[in-house]
């Protein structure tokens, strides 16, 4: 379970790259050529998804910063 003080993102972020290790050693180890193409798919796949968290952490912190500029604006009429 989660812990709710962390950013959830965070925890992701760190799971993600277990992930990708755990891949890229799969892939290292594998003699197949399709076997390794395939790791060579998920590791992106996992290095996408880690992207993706970095982004939506990006517009969270662009709508706190948006809110927190109309309250000011709100707090000004006032």
């Amino acid at each position: 379970m989660m812990d709710k003080t962390k950013p959830h993102g965070h925890e992701l972020k760190k799971e993600l790259d277990v992930l990708i290790s755990k891949i890229s050693a799969l892939e290292a180890a594998s003699t197949d050529r399709e076997k390794k193409s395939l790791m060579g798919v998920l590791k992106v796949l996992a290095e996408n998804q880690k992207h993706f968290v970095d982004e939506f952490e990006h517009l969270k912190k662009a709508l706190d910063l948006m809110m927190v500029q109309i309250f000011k604006m709100d707090q000004a009429k006032k």
